[in-house]
C-alpha cells in the first residue's frame, strides 16, 4: 500500500481524496490544512494536521496553489517524501524541474511536477502527436471552462473578494481570459482589472474583467481541450491528428495526481515531468496483464 499525504484541501484536495478512496493500492496517511477548526465531515476518519511533518507517508500530493509548489514540495522532499504536483506555470517548468530534481537526488526521493492535464496528461499527448508528425505545428485550444490556477491568482490580487477565471479559445492556440470579480469594499475595478492584467498568467493573452455581485452564480468548473496536429511523417505531408475531450477540472486534475503518484514509486531519484515517465506505470496492476489488455 502507498501511503499517501494531500496537501491542502481546496478543489483539487477534495478530488483527490475521493479518487484516493477507490484507490485500491493506497491508503489516505492524512491531510494538510491551514487550520484544524471546522474540520469537514469528510476528513473526520483521517488525521488532519497543519504540519507535513506530523504524518507518515511515502508520497505528498500537493493541491496547494502554484506559487506555493516549490516550497512545499522541498519541505517533503527534506522530510523522505515523494512529491506530485500540479504546477501549471509553463514558462517556469524547467526552472521548477531543476530546482526539485536537486532537492530530490540530495534526499533520494522523487518529484513530478506539473501532473496536471495540461500541463500533464495534454503534455503526454502532444508527445504522440509529435512522434507521429516529427514535422509540423500543434494547436492546443483550452476551454471554453474554467482555469484553476488563473483562478486561484486572480484571487491573490489585492482587492479581489472572489473570482473565476474563463478561458475562451479563438483559435490556433489563441486564448481570450475572461475574468469575474467580487471586489472588496473600497476597491475599484480598473485599478484591479490593471493588476491583473499585469500577472505573468494574463500577460500574454486578451483579458477581460467584469464586476458581479456574486461569482457563484456563473461559476462552472466544467473545462476541455481540443488539440489538432497537421504535419509529416517521414516524407507524407498532411498527416492531421485531432485529440478532443470535456471535463469536470479539478476532478480530472485529481485524477492525475494519484496515478502520477502511483507512479513515483516506480521511479529513481529526480524531478521528472509526465513525459518522462512511462505511461504504465501510472496504472495500478500486474504489468503483463496491463500490456495483454492494453497493447
Amino acid at each position: 500500500m502507498i501511503k499517501a499525504a494531500i496537501v491542502g484541501y481546496g478543489n483539487i484536495g477534495h478530488f483527490v481524496l475521493d479518487a484516493l478512496k477507490v484507490a485500491a493500492d493506497f491508503e489516505i496517511a492524512g491531510i494538510v490544512r491551514r487550520s484544524v477548526e471546522n474540520i469537514p465531515e469528510e476528513l473526520k476518519p483521517y488525521k488532519v494536521t497543519t504540519s507535513l511533518a506530523d504524518l507518515d507517508a511515502d508520497v505528498a500530493i500537493l493541491c496547494t496553489p502554484t506559487r506555493k509548489v516549490e516550497e512545499y514540495a522541498k519541505e517533503a522532499l527534506a522530510l523522505g517524501m515523494n512529491t506530485v504536483d500540479s504546477f501549471d506555470i509553463h514558462t517556469s517548468i524547467v526552472d521548477l524541474r531543476r530546482s526539485l530534481d536537486a532537492a530530490a537526488k540530495e534526499h533520494g526521493r522523487v518529484s513530478v511536477i506539473s501532473a496536471g492535464w495540461d500541463p500533464g496528461s495534454d503534455s503526454v499527448v502532444r508527445t504522440l502527436l509529435q512522434a507521429c508528425a516529427p514535422k509540423g505545428i500543434t494547436y492546443t485550444n483550452f476551454g471554453p471552462g474554467m482555469s484553476m490556477g488563473h483562478t486561484v491568482a486572480v484571487k491573490a490580487i489585492e482587492g479581489v473578494k472572489a473570482a473565476l477565471s474563463m478561458t475562451i479559445p479563438l483559435g490556433t492556440g489563441i486564448h481570450r481570459r475572461m475574468v469575474y470579480v467580487e471586489l472588496c469594499e473600497g476597491y475599484k475595478l480598473a485599478d484591479v482589472a490593471a493588476a491583473i492584467k499585469a500577472d505573468p498568467y494574463f500577460a500574454s493573452d486578451e483579458t477581460l474583467v467584469f464586476e458581479v455581485p456574486s461569482v457563484d452564480e456563473v461559476k462552472d468548473m466544467g473545462h476541455g481541450v481540443n488539440m489538432v496536429r497537421k504535419g509529416v511523417s517521414g516524407t507524407t505531408q498532411n498527416q492531421r491528428f485531432e485529440f478532443n475531450m470535456s471535463i469536470n477540472n479539478p476532478a480530472l486534475t485529481a485524477q492525475m495526481l494519484v496515478c502520477v503518484a502511483r507512479a513515483s514509486m516506480k521511479q529513481q531519484p529526480g524531478a521528472y515531468t509526465m513525459i518522462e515517465i512511462p505511461v504504465i506505470d501510472l496504472l495500478e496492476g500486474d504489468r503483463e496483464e496491463l500490456i495483454r489488455h492494453l497493447v
